[in-house]
């Protein structure tokens, strides 16, 4: 039996490990250069979690694996066909039983200064980091909402950074009952807490906190945040501006998986609802590493037909129990559209401010009156800003989900 698996991070490893070891022959099929996905971003021999290690020394010589990175899957053509883009042009590939590890996307919130050169998104400055990009020395603020706020300023400041200061939007009441909640039911994450917090020592962390603006006249210099005491100034060379995760269902959309929540829907054996598609990790919720992992063996346990252990589900629902804490604990809260200016650029590729969208009812109106979503990105960026700031619904997804070329998409027949 073959088992055609998308992304190789955490989910993706675990469930090629799994079908490898049951038997099967695994296609492993990934965008990037190197196996890891965000989580575990720069490959092999960037890795420090001995899970990654492990997995990766069970899979990467095995007779039974195919794999195919820098292939971008472009789209669902037909029933148990992809289309996949690579340096060499488009391919259509036939699944019969496949795996959807599709990760997550960062969300970005509008702020006056987030398109100035020096900010990014939580998650992108670590994966530069990961990526090789020199920070020694350098001035960072990381500010937003949720625990990536901490593994990011870890991870700067384990390259060499100067963390001037952790901007926290949670009060110090929902912040508490996050960490009462993980002593009660997650002790492991509590420690990891801990430990993250121990490490980040002497760096102000400012609860009820939230970013004012970012300034600098062609690239960032200082941020301003506020916090219920004052309004703080900090010189910077970058900020860090992390607001959550979003699941990544465009694949699961195409292939006409139910989505709740946002998030492609799964049973407890990662069924999706359309026959021969399981999902596991990000894209199904935010859980973190731990549930990628035990969500990918087990999707690819099932996909063989085979009973996943009592000690398995139950921790996938320990798991599944820590994601619903997270999604409580840092739910953003509407007094983050403050933030965002009337002058405040929301669409990035196509210069669209928040003032030009205002005045329409929806998604679609405003995308055909003012070009929001029109560009580069194809609203991956922009229009989880205008579901939130607006209570707008989401465009959903269609061919090609990545920018593709003719020569791929004449594949299709």
């Amino acid at each position: 039996m073959k088992l055609h698996i998308i992304g190789s991070g955490p989910a993706g490893l675990a469930a090629a490990e799994a079908g490898l070891a049951a038997g099967a022959q695994v296609c492993l099929i990934d965008d990037n250069p190197a196996p890891g996905g965000q989580i575990w971003r720069g490959g092999p021999g960037a890795w420090t979690d001995p899970r990654a290690r492990a997995l990766w020394e069970q899979v990467k010589d095995h007779p039974r694996l195919t794999q195919l990175q820098t292939a971008q899957v472009v789209g669902a053509v037909a029933p148990g066909s992809l289309l996949l883009e690579n340096e060499t042009g488009g391919t259509l590939v036939q699944f019969e039983r496949l795996i959807v590890c599709s990760g997550a996307r960062e969300v970005v919130l509008p702020f006056p200064g987030w398109t100035l050169p020096g900010v990014t998104g939580a998650g992108g400055l670590q994966a530069l980091i990961k990526g090789g990009m020199a920070v020694r020395g350098r001035q960072v603020v990381v500010a937003g909402s949720g625990p990536l706020l901490l593994a990011t300023a870890a991870t700067a400041l384990a390259a060499g950074a100067r963390i001037e200061a952790i901007v926290e939007h949670q009060g110090l009441s929902r912040l508490s009952r996050f960490g009462f909640g993980l002593a009660l039911r997650h002790p492991g994450k509590l420690r990891q807490a801990v430990s993250l917090f121990a490490a980040l020592r002497g760096i102000p962390y400012l609860a009820a906190g939230q970013i004012v603006e970012a300034r600098g006249p062609d690239a960032l210099q200082r941020v301003v945040v506020r916090t219920p005491r004052a309004v703080r100034e900090f010189a910077c060379d970058f900020l860090a501006a992390g607001f959550g995760l979003s699941p990544n269902t465009d694949l699961g959309q195409l292939l006409g998986c139910a989505i709740a929540g946002g998030a492609i829907e799964a049973d407890q054996r990662q069924r999706t609802s359309v026959q021969h598609v399981w999902a596991a990790g990000e894209c199904t919720g935010i859980g973190g590493v731990d549930k990628a992992l035990i969500e990918g063996r087990i999707a690819a346990l099932d996909a063989l037909g085979l009973a996943p252990t009592a000690r398995e589900l139950s921790v996938r629902r320990q798991c599944h129990d820590f994601s619903a804490l997270l999604a409580r604990s840092f739910a953003l809260r509407p007094s983050l559209k403050d933030m965002c200016r009337p002058e405040t650029i929301v669409c990035r590729c196509e210069d669209v401010t928040a003032s030009a969208l205002g005045p329409h009812g929806g998604w679609r109106e405003a995308k055909l009156a003012t070009r929001v979503g029109m560009g580069a990105c194809q609203g991956k960026t922009c229009s989880a800003a205008c579901s939130f700031l607006f209570d707008w619904t989401g465009p959903g997804a269609r061919m090609p989900i990545m920018p593709a070329s003719a020569g791929a998409l004449s594949q299709i027949e």
